[in-house]
């Protein structure tokens, strides 16, 4: 098993992605620091994956909150010892409005988890990495990093920003060992995505699916398992010389 023994901490752990990431690194003998905003939901995920209850742990972070960051990192490493891998993937899709519209509060909830929660992550990740000189960093960003969305100003200004830290992120740690990448969903069938398509059509979501499957070239949305092939691939030493990379996971929707 190619991650045995090794400790992952995943963010975001009991959205979509997270869990089946979370899944496919439980699979190859990884042990797991789950976490996210609600206790409940992560025990429901631990449950339905039937984690070996040596093999995790989980604790409830906001991470918009840096001394939560901070105690979420001394208790990983705490626990096992160290941080081999970490998936830096929570984020929000805040309200669908036009920027005409959009208030400080309602942009600054969107900064705060998508910007600075993974600001918060790589400033007390990467220490460690780069002290043990060894570790992969994955940013969930998205296809917003590339391109506009109407109605989504502050998830696209959030997911820009990510790309540029990621790239900084990982000029600072490349000589110690630790590798820095993004990745770049379009789409994927999952919570926020239910969400976003009900706000645009409350009265017919799946006319907006729809819309937003047209979009993508490949017509369809992603599956959750599909961009965790990616982060595992990102995680492993097969991705060894790679760095400061953006992965577009899009059905080619960013090459139109």
């Amino acid at each position: 098993m190619e991650f045995q023994g090794k400790v992952v901490l995943i963010t975001g752990a009991s959205g979509g992605i997270g869990k089946a990431t979370t899944k496919l690194f439980a699979q190859e003998g990884a042990k797991l620091v789950l976490t996210g905003t609600s206790k409940e939901k992560l025990e429901t995920v631990a449950k339905e994956l039937n984690l070996e209850p040596d093999n995790y742990m989980i604790i409830s972070t906001n991470v918009a909150k840096e001394v939560e960051i901070a105690k979420l990192v001394e208790e990983t490493v705490n626990r096992f010892g160290t941080i081999d891998v970490f998936f830096n993937n929570a984020g929000i899709e805040g309200k669908f409005q036009m920027i005409s519209d959009t208030t400080a509060d309602n942009l600054d909830e969107v900064l705060d988890v998508n910007l600075k929660g993974v600001y918060y992550g790589l400033k007390y990740v990467m220490p460690i990495m780069m002290k043990q000189k060894s570790g992969s960093i994955i940013n969930t960003a998205s296809v917003a990093g590339f391109i506009g969305s109407p109605g989504m100003a502050p998830y696209v200004a959030s997911k820009h920003a990510v790309l540029g830290i990621t790239k900084t992120a990982a000029l600072e740690c490349a000589e110690r060992g630790v590798r820095v990448n993004a990745i770049c969903p379009a789409p994927v069938n999952t919570r926020m995505m239910r969400s976003i398509e009900a706000t645009i059509n409350p009265d017919n979501p799946e006319d907006a699916k729809k819309l937003f499957a047209q979009m993508v070239p490949m017509n369809r949305y992603a599956e959750p398992e599909e961009i965790a092939q990616v982060v595992l691939f990102l995680a492993s030493d097969k991705s060894s010389y790679i760095t400061g990379a953006s992965y577009r996971i899009d059905g080619g929707m960013s090459g139109k």
